[in-house]
């Protein structure tokens, strides 16, 4: 069994978010928390007597020269810390579309003064390397591995130079939780090896798939919700819209690879509308590479266990020759499920048959889909593109109740991208959420399924339950 408990600790004047774990096995229990700077601020020699404490950004350049603080302190963790990754936001809304992102060292002074502090009074930078961020972009997230001096508990000060007259800027803790630096500690059993996509389950031990989609951008909502996949093992999924706001390179490794990123190996992902607003969505098939299927297509299937049959779709239809009864995708996709033999059946893709969101209506165009799946008997079926949560109960083609024969659908829009309302509620709806990132995890059992809707730490939203297969 794996549990997950999640509690705030607030200590020193920082709150900090925990997220503990238990392993099977008797593999140590391990948590990470995520703590705000206690104080931040730069320094500029071309004003020299000017204090920056309260703005809200935090400059790095050689020309005028600047240089930044950061102080966090630690407290409340328990266990050896395995790792520890400073991540800084970009702002640079008056700068180039590349920046150099300077020079982290270690410092000495923990006490300088966020209000105080000016070029003619700095604390010193005085202590070792601790990692060179290159080039930057504008409005990006980026990670530093500040493990080698982040060790326990304490306050910790983080100076940041550049020997670039083209240096970045970043968001200070003033320009709000979204946006401000953060302090990713991890404690404990340290991370656990990431399966692939076709691992086999522990013994004894059922296959899990776990996800959502709507993922990836400039917030914070992202590492939430990578913070969850943390401390669940098994097939990681995507419903597209990756990232935003265009799928480009850059925004992948930018926004979805120090988050989601680091479950790249046992992802299986889906394509969504955001995704190809880079031409050929070449950013996502470029990033995910041979697991996101022929970038033709983006459609493709995989087997989890010895009972569950996994088929990926591609619902942006006029980039690959359309969702059509007639088209190519719906033909293989009758043709994949006509050889199949498994006996449980779950379907993925982007745009949802049906969903009561405001912000996007039900789609017809993955129609042909949905029947598809439900003449073969197929058991459910999970989309997003709406940023909310949703369940209905099993339903036909028409959105009617079918317990013998319908087709459970899901709309997990919840990955980490900015909440949508909801409107007229469909018939058929179960349950919902507007206000609560989370992901959904599915325990695929020999002939039947079970879903857990586990909410970002700190929200209490909740939703379960078990269904047969047909």
């Amino acid at each position: 069994m794996f549990r997950r408990t999640s509690f705030m600790v607030a200590a020193a004047g920082v709150a900090a978010l925990i997220v503990t774990m238990s392993l099977p096995g008797g593999v140590a229990s391990a948590a990470t928390a995520t703590f705000a700077p206690v104080a931040d601020t730069y320094v500029d020699n071309s004003t020299t007597g000017t204090n920056y404490g309260t703005s809200g950004q935090l400059g790095v350049d050689n020309s005028p020269v600047k240089r930044m603080f950061l102080r966090f302190t630690v407290a409340g963790v328990s266990g050896p810390v395995s790792s520890v990754r400073l991540r800084v936001h970009t702002d640079d809304v008056s700068g180039s579309e590349s920046d150099s992102g300077g020079v982290f060292k270690r410092m000495s002074s923990t006490t300088w003064s966020e209000t105080g502090t000016t070029w003619n009074n700095q604390p010193s930078i005085d202590g070792a390397t601790l990692a060179t961020l290159g080039s930057v972009a504008r409005n990006g997230w980026y990670e530093v591995d500040v493990t080698s001096y982040v060790t326990g508990n304490g306050t910790y000060s983080i100076g940041v130079t550049s020997a670039s007259s083209n240096g970045a800027d970043y968001d200070s803790r003033e320009s709000g939780a979204g946006t401000a630096p953060q302090l990713v500690v991890t404690t404990g059993g340290g991370a656990s090896p990431s399966p692939s996509p076709s691992a086999s389950p522990p013994p004894g031990g059922d296959p899990v798939l776990v996800g959502a989609g709507d993922i990836a951008n400039s917030g914070s909502g992202d590492s939430t919700t990578a913070a969850l996949l943390d401390s669940i093992p098994g097939t990681v999924f995507t419903l597209g819209d990756n990232v935003y706001d265009n799928g480009t390179a850059s925004e992948f490794n930018t926004h979805y690879n120090p988050t989601w990123g680091r479950h790249k190996a046992r992802t299986r992902p889906v394509p969504g509308n955001h995704d190809y607003n880079t031409s050929g969505a070449t950013g996502y098939y470029g990033y995910f590479g041979a697991s996101a299927g022929d970038p033709a297509k983006g459609y493709y299937s995989y087997n989890l266990g010895s009972n569950w049959h996994v088929i990926v779709l591609n619902s942006n239809c006029s980039a690959v020759g359309g969702c059509g009864t007639g088209s190519a995708q719906v033909t293989w996709l009758r043709a994949d499920l006509a050889a199949g033999t498994r006996p449980c059946t779950v379907a993925m893709w982007h745009h949802p048959r049906y969903t009561s969101g405001a912000n996007h209506s039900p789609d017809s165009s993955v129609a042909p889909f949905v029947q598809a799946l439900y003449d073969a008997n197929a058991d459910l079926i999970l989309t997003g593109h709406n940023h909310q949560y949703e369940r209905f109960a099993p339903i036909n083609p028409a959105n009617q109740l079918d317990n013998a024969r319908g087709l459970r659908h899901f709309v997990v829009g919840s990955g980490g991208a900015s909440h949508y309302g909801f409107g007229t509620i469909l018939a058929n709806s179960e349950a919902r959420n507007s206000d609560t990132y989370g992901v959904l995890k599915l325990t695929l059992h020999a002939n039947a399924y079970t879903w857990q809707f586990v909410p970002q730490a700190g929200r209490t939203y909740a939703d379960s339950g078990t269904t047969n297969c047909h």
